[in-house]
């Protein structure tokens, strides 16, 4: 398997479609490397291990009797920290809101879902998605995989560091002002702002504002 870890989302898809490699056991190659690397990066700051283990397993056995959920069956996925997930954490960096849960996913989440991702951690921000750097009160820095002494640029750095790491197969940021275009730079990785107003920003606010 050397090497997987760097295949694109697509590419882990279709493999886990042909059966080459299981739902479970490249979500176990991930967590993994995020156990061998993550120390140093702080990129992944919230670990769903046991739910996501669940969600790979019945990936494997939906595949086993032909049932395909999506584009992304089994492709295990990060997310920034800042988009609501059930039952995790959702701060946008800020102390104040560090205890903060969401009760459900946000719509990104659910379309991602629906495509087939095993969603297992959330990757780290600054304090309110606002700085060329990813460090807040609450999780700590985040540093760039490829020299440990620099940033990963921000505010989708925890994302862009944990893909330029090999410790998750696809990652959801978001980007007003080069939130994931500017951290794709800083960490080699490809890096793609769609367009405003064509997805919907539900579920993706801070805690106590919603957003249309």
């Amino acid at each position: 398997m050397s090497g997987l870890h760097y295949s694109t989302a697509l590419e882990l898809a279709d493999k886990i479609k042909q059966k080459e490699i299981g739902c479970l056991e490249i979500l176990e190659l991930y967590l993994n490397r995020v156990e061998k690397f993550n120390d140093a990066l702080n990129a992944i700051i919230f670990l769903d291990q046991e739910g996501a283990r669940a969600r790979a397993i019945e990936a494997d056995r939906a595949l086993a009797k032909g049932d395909l959920w999506g584009p992304l069956h089994g492709v295990p996925m990060s997310i920034k920290e800042s988009f609501d997930v059930a039952g995790q954490p959702s701060t946008f960096g800020v102390p104040t809101h560090r205890n903060n849960i969401a009760g459900y996913d946000c719509l990104a989440v659910k379309r991602m879902k629906a495509a087939g991702v095993t969603l297992f951690g959330k990757t780290n921000v600054p304090f309110m998605l606002s700085d060329w750097q990813s460090f807040n009160e609450i999780y700590g820095t985040t540093n760039n995989p490829w020299d440990v002494t620099r940033t990963p640029g921000g505010s989708s750095g925890g994302s862009a560091a944990a893909l330029a790491a090999g410790m998750t197969g696809i990652d959801a940021g978001s980007d007003i002002g080069a939130s994931i275009r500017n951290p794709a730079h800083y960490c080699g990785i490809f890096g793609h702002k769609p367009t405003m107003g064509i997805l919907p920003k539900v579920g993706h606010a801070l805690p106590g504002n919603d957003v249309p």
